[in-house]
C-alpha cells in the first residue's frame, strides 16, 4: 500500500491492543463530504479507500466531494471513482488466466533486459484451488479419496503450473486442492474485517475490501468485509496495483426485525430474501442490513445472505461490524490483537452497526424494504431459479407447475418406468441427486448439525436413503468435517449416503459427476423430468447434470430429507416421509431437531481451536500436492500444454511504447446489434469437434471425449480465441440469417467461421473493427471477451453504447472503443459489412476526443462520421498508449 497525498489533512493515529496505527479519517472528511455520519456503512468504506489513495491524478478531491452530493441525491445521479481493494481473492477457473499473464510479463521484463522478479502482484492475492473436483465417486468411505485422485490427473498439468506461481511469486498463496472453498476459507481465515500494512515505517489500518474473480465473493460480507465478483483484467489491474473503474453506487437499505422462528433455518431466511430483493430490483447496486433484528442473526446467517447477493441481483449484501463480528472472530481462532483493533476502530471511524446506542444515526439509503424474521417458514427454490421460492407446504404443486408449464408432461404423472438391474422404478419428480454442497450453507454450523441430526434421528427409526438418489456431502473447509466427526453425526450422515465426497464446489457448478448408467439410461430413454435436491447458490437449467430438468435449492437438513423421501411428489410437511423397517410411518416433524438441540450440538462440538489448528498450515497442502513437480525458477518453463500456453501480448515489446498507429484500411469482422452480451463474445461451454476450437485440439492429438471445457482451458489463449465471438446464438449481420461465428471474408466473398477470416486478414496485415448496437458488452464482466477480441486482430469497436466494465477492459487490452453520436448507427449508416474503414486522431488522441471515421463502400463511395473516443481518463489513455495494462506496468516497474 502506497498512500496518497493527503490534502485534506486526513491522516491521523488510533491505539489499539496495545499498538499505534494511522489511519485516515472518515470524520475529518467532514468539511469535503458534510455529515459523513450519515452515509451508509458500506460507502464510508469506498470513502476512505479515496482518502487514502489520494493524489489529484487517478484520485482527486472531486471523486470525495462526491460523496456529500450522495448524500443528497441519494446516489441518483452516480460518479465513477478509482477504487483500490485492500486484496484479491481467486478459484482455480478464473485464476489460471491471470497467473499466465503474470508469468508471461516475467518473461517479458527478462527480455527487456530487467529482472524478471520485479513482476510481482501488488495486493495481496489468495488462490484457492476448489473448482476442479468432480464427484465420480459417492456413498463409500474411499469416495474422497478417489475423487482427488480423478481430480489430480485431470488437472496435473494446471495444478503444476499453480504451484510453480505459489513458489514464484511474493504476495500470492495458493491453497491446494482437498482444502477448502474459496469463500469459505475466505471467511473463516482469509478475512480480517480491518486490514493492516507497512508503508513509510507506519503500521496503516483500513477497512477489509477485496475483488474476487468469483460472484459469490460477497459472502465475506457478513463479515463486514466489502467485496464482490469482477471479471479476470479487473482482477490483474488490482493485483497490480491499478484502481478499479466504478460509480458510487445506489445503496438498498434492509431493515431486519424480530427472530427467527422454531423450525426454519438461515437457508429458509435467504430464499426469502433473495425472492424479495430480486422483486425489488437492485442489479448493481448495494445492499446494506440495518434495524434490530440483525442483532438475532449469527454472522453465519448473514454470510449465508452475503453468498447469495448476485443471485438478488445486487453488488454486495453488507452487514456493518457489530458485537456478532467481533464474536465470530474470536470463535474462528483470529487473533486477540486483531479483534481488540476491529472493534477500536470501526468506534473510531463510525464503522458500527446502527440502532445501537453508542451509534443511533439514522442513515441516508437510496431505497429501503423490511422484513420481520418470525414470518420466515421452511422453503425451496426452482426448479431453475434462486429467486422462485416455494413455500415446503406447497412443494409437490410447485414441481406439477413445471411439470405442466416447463416440461409439458403433466399427463404422464405417475407413471414408472424399469431400471435395468435395481429392484425399483423411475418416474417424473423422483430425487435423483441429494447434495450437501458449496460455501453457502456448510459454512454455517447450524444447519451442518441440523442435517446431521436429521440423518441420526432417521437412522435411529431405521430409515435409509432411496437407492435411486446420488448422496454426497462437499463442505466448504475441513473444520466442517472435524465438528462433525467430533460429535458423532458424519457416522448418521454416512449411514444416510452423505459420505464426505470432497472439499469443492462439486454439485452446484456441475461438477456433480454422473448419474450410474442404468439410472442414467432410463432417465434418457424415457424423458423423464426428474429432480436435485441441493444446498447450494445456483440451479440454472442443464447446470447441475445433464440428465436433471428440475433443480431446487434447500437446507442441507431439507437434502437429508429428500434423500430419504425420495420424490418432489411427497409433503413434507403432512405426508409420511419414509416407512420404518416394521411398517410405522414416520413424518418429518418425527426427525426433525429443534433449535435448542442445533444450539447444544454446536456449543459442544465447535471450538476455536479446531480453526486454529486447520488452518494452520493451509497452504501446505497433501501429500499429492507436495509431490508435484515443477519446471522453471524465476520465470515459467512453459511446457507443450493444450491447457496453459504462453500469451503472444508482449511479444517484440520495447521499453518504451511506440506512438499507436493509425487504424487504415480497416475491414469489418462483424456487424452486430443491441445487448451483445460478453456471453456472446466470450468462448464458453463445450468445445464443438466441428469448431476452430476442436480441430486445434485435434490437430494436438487430442481426443474429442478429452476436449472438456472453454473454462478448463481459459490458460491456453489458442483455444480461447478460436472459441471468441463463437456462441451458437451470436448473429452477425455480416451474414444475414445465420447464428453462431461467421462472418464474411471480403476479398473473396467467402463465408467462414469468424476465426479463420480473421487469420485471413492478420496474413493480409489487415487491422479489422467490429461494429455493436446499444450496450455493446452487457452482462458479466469475462475477461475473454476483451483478450479474444484483441487476439483476433480488432484494433476497435464502434457501438452506441458500452456496458462500463467490458469498455474497461477493452482499454485494458488495447483496443479502442468508440461511440457513435446521437442519432448514428451503422444501420443508419447503410453499412453492410463490405466497407473499409479509416479512423483518424489515433496518434494524437486525448481523453474524450471526437474522432473522424472515414467509411469507404465496397462501390468507393465515402462517408466521414464523428464519433467519441471512450477513452475517458489520463489513466485509460496511458494504458491505450502502451498496448494494454499489463505492458503499462511492465514498463512503469523497468522504468
Amino acid at each position: 500500500m502506497t498512500p496518497g497525498h493527503d490534502s485534506l489533512k486526513t491522516k491521523r493515529t488510533l491505539e489499539a491492543g496495545g499498538k499505534s496505527y494511522a489511519y485516515y479519517s472518515l470524520k475529518a472528511a467532514k468539511d469535503a463530504v458534510g455529515d459523513v455520519s450519515k452515509l451508509p456503512v458500506s460507502l464510508k468504506y469506498l470513502l476512505e479507500n479515496l482518502l487514502r489513495y489520494e493524489d489529484g491524478r487517478s484520485v482527486d478531491t472531486s471523486m470525495i466531494e462526491a460523496f456529500g452530493t450522495w448524500l443528497k441525491n441519494k446516489g441518483k445521479n452516480p460518479v465513477e471513482i478509482a477504487y483500490r481493494p485492500a486484496r484479491v481473492l481467486m478459484q482455480d477457473f478464473t485464476g489460471v488466466p491471470a497467473v499466465v499473464d503474470l508469468a508471461a510479463m516475467r518473461d517479458a521484463m527478462a527480455a527487456l533486459g530487467q529482472d524478471p522478479k520485479k513482476i510481482n502482484p501488488l495486493a495481496p492475492v489468495d488462490l484457492v484451488i476448489d473448482h476442479s473436483v468432480m464427484v465420480d465417486y459417492f456413498g463409500t468411505p474411499q469416495a474422497f479419496e478417489r475423487n482427488v485422485e480423478r481430480e489430480y490427473e485431470r488437472n496435473k498439468e494446471r495444478y503444476q503450473f499453480l504451484k510453480w506461481g505459489q513458489g514464484a511469486f511474493d504476495n500470492f498463496r495458493v491453497v491446494p486442492p482437498g482444502t477448502g472453498i474459496c469463500h469459505q476459507v475466505n471467511l473463516e481465515y482469509l478475512g480480517q474485517t480491518v486490514w493492516t500494512a507497512e508503508s513509510g515505517g507506519e503500521t496503516f489500518a483500513y477497512p477489509d475490501t477485496l475483488v474476487g474473480t468469483d460472484s459469490h465473493t460477497t459472502m465475506v460480507n457478513g463479515l463486514a468485509i466489502l467485496g464482490w465478483g469482477v471479471g479476470g483484467i479487473e482482477a490483474e489491474a488490482a493485483m497490480l496495483g491499478q484502481p478499479v473503474s466504478m460509480l458510487i453506487p445506489e445503496v438498498v437499505g434492509f431493515k431486519i426485525d424480530g427472530r427467527m422462528p422454531e423450525g426454519a433455518t438461515a437457508t429458509d431466511l435467504v430464499l426469502t430474501v433473495t425472492q424479495m430483493l430480486r422483486e425489488k430490483g437492485v442489479v448493481g447496486k448495494f445492499v446494506e442490513f440495518y434495524g434490530p433484528g440483525v442483532a438475532n442473526m449469527t454472522l453465519e446467517d448473514r454470510a449465508t445472505i452475503g453468498n447469495m447477493s448476485p443471485e438478488f441481483g445486487s453488488t454486495c449484501a453488507f452487514f456493518p461490524i457489530d458485537e456478532e463480528t467481533l464474536r465470530y472472530l474470536r470463535a474462528t481462532g483470529r487473533e486477540e490483537e486483531r479483534v481488540q483493533l476491529v472493534e477500536a476502530y470501526a468506534r473510531e471511524q463510525g464503522l458500527w452497526r446502527y440502532d445501537q446506542p453508542e451509534n443511533t444515526v439514522e442513515p441516508v439509503f437510496t431505497d429501503t424494504l423490511h422484513l420481520d424474521l418470525s414470518t420466515v417458514v421452511p422453503s425451496i427454490a426452482g426448479p431453475k431459479r434462486p429467486q422462485d421460492r416455494i413455500e415446503l407446504a406447497h412443494a409437490p404443486g410447485g414441481f406439477d407447475l413445471a411439470l405442466d408449464k416447463e416440461y409439458g408432461k403433466l399427463d404422464e404423472k405417475g407413471k414408472q418406468v424399469p431400471v435395468a438391474g435395481a429392484d425399483y422404478t423411475l418416474g417424473h419428480g423422483d430425487v435423483v441427486i441429494a447434495a450437501i454442497t458449496s460455501c453457502t450453507n456448510t459454512s454455517n454450523p447450524s444447519i451442518l448439525m441440523a442435517a446431521g441430526l436429521v440423518a441420526r434421528k432417521a437412522r435411529a427409526l431405521g430409515l435409509k436413503s432411496q437407492p435411486w438418489v446420488k448422496t454426497s456431502l462437499a463442505p466448504g473447509s475441513q473444520v466442517v468435517t472435524d465438528y462433525l466427526e467430533k460429535s458423532g453425526l458424519q457416522d448418521d450422515l454416512d449411514a444416510m449416503g452423505f459420505n464426505l465426497v470432497g472439499y469443492g464446489c462439486t454439485t452446484c457448478i456441475g461438477n456433480s459427476g454422473p448419474l450410474p448408467d442404468p439410472i442414467h439410461d432410463a432417465i434418457e430413454q424415457n424423458d423423464l423430468a426428474v429432480a436435485s435436491v441441493l444446498s447450494g447458490n445456483r440451479n440454472f437449467e442443464g447446470r447441475i447434470s445433464q440428465d436433471v430438468r428440475a433443480n431446487f435449492l434447500a437446507s442441507p437438513p431439507l437434502v437429508v430429507a429428500y434423500a430419504i423421501a425420495g420424490s418432489m411428489d411427497v409433503n413434507l410437511t403432512k405426508d409420511p416421509i419414509a416407512q420404518t423397517p416394521d411398517g410405522k410411518d414416520v413424518y418429518l416433524k418425527d426427525i426433525w431437531p429443534t433449535s435448542h438441540e442445533i444450539a447444544e450440538m454446536v456449543r459442544a462440538n465447535v471450538t476455536p481451536e479446531m480453526f486454529a489448528e486447520r488452518y494452520a498450515e493451509v497452504f501446505k497442502g497433501d501429500e499429492r500436492w507436495q509431490g508435484i513437480e515443477t519446471s522453471g525458477g524465476e520465470t515459467y518453463a512453459w511446457p507443450s500444454s493444450t491447457y496453459i500456453a504462453n500469451p503472444p501480448y508482449f511479444h517484440e515489446m520495447d521499453a518504451r511504447p511506440a506512438d499507436p498507429e493509425p487504424i487504415e484500411g480497416a475491414r469489418v469482422l462483424a456487424l452486430l446489434g443491441d445487448m451483445i452480451t460478453t456471453d456472446h463474445i466470450s468462448p464458453a461451454g463445450a468445445i464443438k469437434e466441428d469448431s476452430p476450437a476442436g480441430a486445434y485440439l485435434e490437430s494436438h492429438q487430442v481426443e474429442p471425449r478429452e476436449f472438456n471445457s472453454y473454462g478448463s482451458r481459459r490458460g491456453n489463449h489458442e483455444v480461447m480465441m478460436r472459441g471468441t465471438f463463437a456462441n451458437i446464438r451470436i448473429k452477425n449481420l455480416m451474414v444475414p440469417g445465420t447464428e453462431g461465428g461467421l462472418t464474411k471474408y471480403v476479398p473473396t466473398d467467402t463465408v467462414m467461421p469468424i476465426y479463420d477470416a480473421a487469420m485471413k486478414y492478420r496474413s493480409d496485415g489487415t487491422p479489422l473493427v467490429v461494429f455493436g448496437g446499444e450496450l455493446y458488452g452487457s452482462g458479466s464482466s469475462r475477461d475473454w471477451a476483451a483478450k479474444g477480441t484483441i487476439l483476433l486482430g480488432v484494433k476497435a469497436v464502434i457501438a452506441n453504447s458500452f456496458e462500463r466494465i467490458h469498455r474497461s477492459n477493452l482499454i485494458g487490452m488495447g483496443v479502442l472503443p468508440l461511440e457513435f453520436c446521437e442519432g448514428d448507427s451503422w444501420k443508419s449508416l447503410g453499412l453492410d459489412g463490405t466497407e473499409q474503414v479509416t479512423i483518424h486522431g489515433v496518434e494524437s488522441l486525448v481523453p474524450g476526443q471526437n474522432m473522424k471515421v472515414t467509411i469507404t463502400g465496397a462501390d468507393g463511395a465515402s462517408q466521414d462520421v464523428t464519433v467519441k473516443a471512450r477513452i475517458d481518463t489520463q489513466d485509460e489513455l496511458d494504458y491505450f498508449r502502451n498496448g494494454g495494462i499489463l505492458q503499462y506496468v511492465i514498463r512503469k516497474l523497468a522504468a
